[in-house]
């Protein structure tokens, strides 16, 4: 029996739990730890597997509790995955560290106060994942009343800015080691601003928060950020050191984000469609993220859950429909963030 095609699926243990089929980027872990860097930020298009691979981190990172404080044994979703091939030094670092998570992209609201409220509720509920370290002595009674004030959402706007630095602190405090940071989708609160006229309001919280988190926190260890856009323009980035931006200008982690041709073929041959590696060629190949061409994923897992239930199926144009306008089409885009690196500097 064929394993399920994950269309929709973003998070990494999800797609192992119910046994999809997966295209392994577990080296991206690996690669990740030689970069050495201390803030890294990849832009990528739409639908290229930015979530799931910061996802991906998380799961091969994180010392997960429970909420009583019990360890969360995680090696099970690398068995049989290329990590587990890597040396020592990269597999002892398998469940070692804390890690916040974030996705930002619920801030894509239609004012600045619901915005907020939604990016608000996002961190209460990573506090939320993290409260068993309220049972440990290591925090004062102080800290835990503002944990406590930030999970329950009673705190003002003003001391979100430093909750994610704050919670970075106490997560050190209990496990004895520095915190990883996740940062999803970091660009959408700034464009949804953008477009919804709340811009400078937006942009003053996240480079604080951002500031805050990334720049002054010496409880992290390092921070992966992702999203579709480099914002440079207000700096929000300004004064970090170590850090640097992975584009589609790069090659070195292009093979993390879109399938490679090999990846394509073999997935094709799982699901007997060999004969139509000619077509989806034509329609899904040539994105080229430094010197290496990829597909776009969203299209690929698309084309071929269609091609199981129909054979003879036309192929669509699937990337072009989660767009939200509907109509920007894949060079369209690609042509976008390409000219917006080029004004950035890079």
């Amino acid at each position: 029996m064929r394993k399920k095609i994950p269309i929709g699926m973003e998070f990494y243990k999800e797609i192992v739990e119910k046994g999809c089929y997966y295209v392994d980027k577990t080296l991206l872990a690996k690669d990740v730890i030689d970069l050495g860097g201390k803030v890294t930020l990849f832009t990528r298009p739409r639908r290229f597997g930015k979530t799931l691979a910061q996802t991906t981190l998380q799961t091969f990172f994180e010392d997960e509790r429970d909420r009583d404080g019990n360890k969360i044994d995680n090696s099970c979703y690398f068995e049989g995955k290329k990590i587990m091939n890597a040396d020592e030094e990269y597999i002892s670092m398998m469940g070692q560290y804390p890690v916040i998570f974030l996705t930002l992209k619920s801030a894509k609201q239609p004012n600045f106060e619901l915005a907020i409220y939604c990016l608000m509720e996002q961190i209460a509920y990573e506090y939320d994942r993290h409260s068993y370290v309220l049972q440990s002595s290591k925090l004062s009674e102080e800290e835990k009343e503002r944990f406590l004030r930030i999970r329950r959402q009673k705190e003002n706007i003003n001391d979100y800015v430093t909750s994610l630095a704050f919670l970075s602190i106490c997560l050190e405090k209990y496990h004895g080691k520095q915190t990883i940071i996740l940062l999803d989708e970091y660009d959408v609160p700034l464009e949804n601003a953008y477009y919804k006229g709340f811009y400078e309001e937006m942009v003053d919280f996240i480079r604080s928060l951002f500031e805050s988190s990334l720049k002054t926190n010496k409880s992290l260890e390092f921070a992966v950020i992702t999203g579709c856009l480099r914002i440079s323009k207000e700096s929000i980035f300004a004064g970090l050191n170590n850090f640097k931006v992975v584009s589609i200008l790069n090659s070195d982690f292009s093979e993390y984000f879109g399938f490679t041709q090999k990846e394509v073929e073999e997935m094709f041959v799982v699901y007997g469609l060999e004969g139509k590696m000619d077509e989806v060629k034509q329609w899904y190949n040539g994105y080229c993220f430094g010197d290496v061409q990829v597909y776009n994923p969203w299209s690929i897992i698309n084309y071929v859950d269609t091609a199981m239930a129909d054979l003879n199926a036309f192929p669509k144009p699937y990337w072009s429909n989660t767009s939200s306008k509907g109509r920007i089409s894949k060079d369209f885009e690609i042509q976008y963030l390409f000219l917006q690196e080029k004004l950035c500097g890079r």
